[in-house]
């Protein structure tokens, strides 16, 4: 199982790593920087009211396909398309809820407008989600790696088009909004066409005990994938609305800005979760007798996170101004007082990315549901608090401690659960490599970004392999054995 888990890492990393960051560091910044800060938080609150709801597009189906695949790999045949006509109903209860949403909201023709083809693309974001599902449960990890970058490529390529050749007019965020509509449409329909060479494809099939029974045994999922959506995306909406119009349209593009570069630099630990959940799902299957290698597989893959996270938020919040006045034209100052708080959430991010994952597989939900709603609260609790006296600033402080919440209590439930006792040892391990990463930030004030990365990269890589937290060898000999 472990080398399964280095092989899917490695496909899904490459390839991601490859595409991703020009995506966000390249197209999204050259869409901002081409459209106002106030107009890309115009969209960015649409966006998110959009991207909150579309747990309605799939109630925690895809997680739980993935898990359930991963365990049955034969229930595929059975629950393909029957699970298919699923969503198209659940499409309809999407679109309600949405622009129910935005009625509440006050939204105008405009808002309206945009609301619409977002909804269309979650639901075509939500289609592929669920298709790579039964990629990442059947352990076919080089597909879902190839269909998890296809919609960007295609964006980049519309997009680059319309914001770098000559003889465009002004970019607009419609735009960018329908390059995205071609994108997940081009790779919804090249998913399912190399899904169904891989199965026994008996059609679009609708029946009610099944549909009631998935939703019965998905809710659970649903529930989570809902507030871990709110307190991860609800920032922006709640500056928009706390604030006067115009300021919280421009402290909303604010906030966007700063965390985008989060979300790339998160990018990492998302796609170490993907071929993850399969996997820890298989090792969990039978809850009875643990497999042996889940403690030392969760214990590595800690180790991971742990020394890219740590050496990401420190290294990237030494060079938050360089980085803000690297990527956007204006506004440098307002951005970097943001990210320079808001990139130390990588490190919860990463650990729930990890220790979810876990308990995720293991079919803990009822824990995972209770921890996100407290986490909700904290974060809307302390955006009520600082979000009128310290705009987005408020925002990020409010997401780190809700991110931190939720990270602490998932270790600490998965401890308790898996019978995982604290190793002092490893813990003073990951103290001094954080110390060594600090004390190395701090003597550098000077060392140019692109510099600095790359050193403090190739410090950590050496510092994690002395300490005995990644082991190259290890990795090596895993990879080299039979399946």
């Amino acid at each position: 199982m472990q080398k399964k888990l280095l092989s899917g890492l490695f496909w899904v990393l490459l390839l991601n790593l490859l595409i991703k960051p020009f995506w966000i560091l390249g197209i999204e910044v050259g869409v901002q920087n081409a459209v106002a800060v106030a107009e890309y938080g115009f969209y960015f609150a649409i966006f998110n009211i959009a991207y909150i709801f579309n747990i309605l597009l799939d109630m925690g189906i895809t997680n739980f396909n993935t898990r359930n695949i991963a365990q049955h790999p034969r229930l595929i045949d059975k629950h393909l398309g029957s699970i298919l006509s699923i969503k198209v109903l659940l499409l309809g209860l999407y679109l309600m809820v949405t622009f129910a949403a935005g009625l509440l909201q006050g939204y105008g023709s405009r808002q309206f407008y945009l609301l619409a083809f977002l909804s269309f693309n979650q639901f075509l974001n939500s289609l592929i989600l669920y298709l790579r599902s039964n990629f990442e449960g059947l352990l076919l990890f080089k597909w879902d790696s190839v269909v998890s970058i296809l919609d960007r490529v295609v964006m980049i390529v519309i997009c680059g088009a319309l914001l770098w050749l000559p003889g465009h007019p002004t970019f607009r965020i419609e735009w960018f909004v329908y390059a995205q509509t071609a994108a997940y449409l081009l790779t919804a329909m090249i998913a399912l066409g190399v899904l169904l060479r891989k199965v026994h494809w008996h059609g679009l099939r609708f029946s009610k005990p099944f549909t009631l029974a998935i939703l019965k045994q998905s809710l659970p999922f649903a529930l989570l994938v809902l507030l871990m959506a709110s307190y991860n995306r609800i920032d922006p909406i709640l500056l928009s609305k706390l604030l006067p119009e115009d300021a919280g349209n421009y402290y909303s593009g604010i906030y966007a800005g700063a965390f985008r570069l989060l979300d790339a630099l998160t990018m990492v630990a998302y796609l170490v979760s993907v071929p993850l959940l399969p996997i820890l799902s298989r090792m969990t299957k039978q809850s009875q007798r643990p497999d042996p290698e889940l403690a030392p597989t969760t214990r590595w893959v800690t180790s991971l996170m742990l020394v890219y996270s740590i050496t990401a938020a420190v290294v990237c919040s030494s060079l938050d101004m360089q980085l803000m006045d690297l990527f956007y034209r204006e506004h440098a100052e307002e951005y970097a007082a943001v990210f320079g708080i808001l990139v130390f959430g990588i490190i919860p991010i990463s650990m729930s990315y990890v220790y979810g994952t876990l308990l995720t597989a293991a079919g803990r939900l009822r824990q995972l549901n209770m921890l996100a709603a407290i986490t909700l609260v904290i974060n809307v609790g302390i955006n009520l608090f600082f979000i009128p006296r310290c705009n987005a600033v408020g925002s990020a402080y409010a997401s780190l401690v809700a991110q931190s919440f939720m990270a602490a209590a998932q270790i600490g439930v998965a401890m308790r659960i898996f019978n995982i006792r604290p190793d002092v040892r490893y813990i003073l391990k990951i103290g001094f490599f954080t110390l060594l990463i600090v004390g190395f930030s701090l003597l550098t004030p000077e060392m140019a970004w692109w510099v600095k990365v790359l050193t403090a990269m190739l410090l950590a890589m050496v510092a994690a392999q002395v300490l005995g937290l990644i082991s190259v060898k290890e990795i090596v000999t895993t990879l080299r054995q039979r399946d």
